[in-house]
């Protein structure tokens, strides 16, 4: 049966075609604007780094610090899984710990929105003090309460593409895998640190 996946390879589909969303270059220009806007001090909100995905966008984060001669910080990295409850939770747990970040990557959107919730129910001013960005472009994210800077993945050319692999297998030709570029979209949700 010909098979493509939409998304990262599992170790068990390697022999498959696959098309999927380069996460390190999008992750990486995601850290890249807030570095670019001076901020040095820059917390990760990670998914479960057992998953490809999450394990590339953490790497895209590390890049581009090492590009601005910063090492990363252990502790401004927290596990923020995957949802609005689990970002709410990493945004307390940053609170509490007090590690003085001026911004905030997180791994998916739900992440970014469930931190910004709580950040801006504690007061804090977004992006005045403190600056944060998502990754995914979900439609929540142009629309919540301070229009979140994103990383927008190009959802419908992997469907595109997807659909060119499927047909070169079906003409009995072997494509190959494709890693597609996503886009950094500057919202409200981030600006220069304030002095």
């Amino acid at each position: 049966t010909p098979v493509v996946i939409m998304g990262h390879l599992a170790p068990f589909c390697s022999n498959f075609p696959n098309v999927e969303t380069d996460d390190i270059l999008g992750s990486y220009n995601a850290t890249k604007h807030l570095l670019e806007l001076g901020h040095r001090r820059i917390a990760y909100f990670s998914g479960q780094l057992a998953s490809p995905f999450a394990q590339e966008r953490y790497e895209g984060y590390r890049r581009a610090l090492r590009e601005f001669k910063l090492e990363p910080d252990d502790k401004l990295i927290f596990n923020a899984g995957t949802t609005i409850d689990e970002g709410a939770k990493a945004a307390l747990q940053l609170l509490q710990e007090n590690p003085e970040v001026t911004a905030i990557q997180a791994f998916n959107d739900l992440v970014a929105i469930g931190a910004a919730n709580v950040l801006l129910d504690q007061g804090l001013k977004i992006p005045q003090q403190i600056s944060i960005v998502g990754f995914g472009n979900i439609l929540t994210a142009e629309h919540f309460r301070v229009p979140l800077t994103t990383v927008r993945q190009p959802k419908a050319r992997l469907g595109v593409t997807a659909m060119e692999s499927m047909m070169k297998l079906l003409r009995g030709e072997q494509p190959e895998s494709r890693r597609l570029p996503a886009e950094i979209i500057i919202r409200k949700s981030t600006c220069a640190p304030c002095a």
